[in-house]
């Protein structure tokens, strides 16, 4: 392997935006590479988009884990099914998710591509549903959930995902939830959303409670995602990373 490259497992920013594309950022997508393959965690509508700008090779994709079911975290799954359904692809695809999954990629698809999808007769699709206190082997991921603060039209989860000796844990939206820090204990990097400057009437986390909250949050590292305008705005911040589009980090 190249020295300069970060080592296995690592963790591949597509997209790290809000649903508006704000600042020019892709939705969220994020690619956990390990040593048995590789799983995507989120799917935002740009997915297929940002890998192939990224040179990122869709077919070692063995898993998609859904944190919610809003469109700029599983919008892309239709594209992404176009994609591997031209390219031929034959082995099975895991999509896992909060209850309600299947039926929401089913009826988007339908929504986007009447007829398509009975035509995906070439690989196996694989639905598992993510449930809080549940533990799930996805391939080589050990994957748990939290319930987290985001409506939805389904449990909104946060993540944490298990392999190779480390341990990823991703928020995905929600506003400040008692069950953070659980999450975030004793991981190697803590993925999590801040959208806000302040606290407002959305759902989601924002930076002055996130910076009262920080030393809840045990992990080792921490990564700031999926940032509305204003939070763009206060760019560099001096106490925290914030992801971008092309990093790739090891856990």
């Amino acid at each position: 392997m190249d020295q300069d490259r970060p080592a296995l497992p690592r963790l591949r920013v597509l997209g790290c935006g809000d649903a508006f594309g704000s600042g020019g950022h892709l939705q969220a997508c994020f690619v956990l590479e390990h040593a048995a393959g590789a799983a995507m965690l989120d799917c935002g509508a740009t997915a297929a988009h940002a890998a192939q700008c990224r040179g990122f090779d869709l077919a070692r994709i063995d898993a998609i884990l859904l944190s919610h079911l809003h469109g700029d975290h599983f919008g892309g799954l239709p594209f992404l099914l176009l994609h591997w359904h031209r390219a031929r692809r034959r082995r099975t695809l895991t999509i896992a998710g909060p209850e309600g999954t299947e039926a929401r990629v089913r009826s988007l698809l339908d929504l986007l591509y009447p007829g398509f999808r009975a035509q995906i007769t070439g690989f196996p699709i694989r639905f598992e549903t993510l449930r809080p206190g549940t533990a799930t082997r996805i391939g080589a991921l050990d994957v748990t959930c939290v319930e987290v603060s985001h409506p939805s039209g389904a449990m909104p989860l946060g993540l944490r995902v298990a392999v190779d000796g480390r341990v990823l844990a991703y928020s995905g939206d929600t506003r400040w939830n008692e069950a953070l820090p659980g999450l975030a204990r004793g991981a190697d990097l803590l993925l999590i959303e801040c959208t806000e400057v302040v606290p407002g009437t959305s759902w989601h986390l924002d930076l002055q409670t996130l910076r009262a909250h920080r030393a809840a949050l045990l992990a080792r590292r921490i990564l700031l995602t999926h940032l509305g305008p204003d939070m763009l705005a206060q760019l560099p911040l001096p106490d925290l990373e914030v992801a971008a589009e092309g990093l790739v980090v090891s856990l």
